[in-house]
């Protein structure tokens, strides 16, 4: 898995680290159930702090696109390519509506009022 962060990014590392894993599995180059390197070998690969990595990895265990188990390590979860494409695509429709001055929850009715 070859993962790069963007120097020129503003978003912090550990969402940064989130995103490029995402982005691997909605590319299909992670599939449900591949293991991912250790969190230490990605921190090394990546140039950054390991609780960075871990930080990134437990977002992603939340939002259901990877799995956490002891004595197998971190694995892609099932579904997860639907989901995380789909994950990036609420965030950018929440940034974009922020930008058009939309609270969260008016973008919550105007999605409700779609047929």
């Amino acid at each position: 898995m070859l993962l790069r962060l963007d120097t020129k990014d503003t978003r912090p590392l550990h969402e940064q680290v989130a995103a490029a894993v995402r982005r691997a599995v909605a590319e299909g180059e992670c599939r449900p159930g591949d293991r991912l390197p250790s969190a230490r070998d990605l921190a090394q690969a990546l140039d950054v702090n390991v609780n960075t990595v871990l930080r990134g990895l437990r977002e992603l265990r939340e939002d259901g696109v990877l799995e956490f188990r002891r004595g197998r390590g971190v694995t892609v979860a099932d579904g997860a390519e639907r989901r995380s494409g789909l994950l990036e695509q609420a965030r950018a429709l929440v940034a974009e509506a922020a930008r058009a001055g939309y609270s969260r929850a008016e973008l919550v009715e105007l999605i409700r009022g779609i047929p």
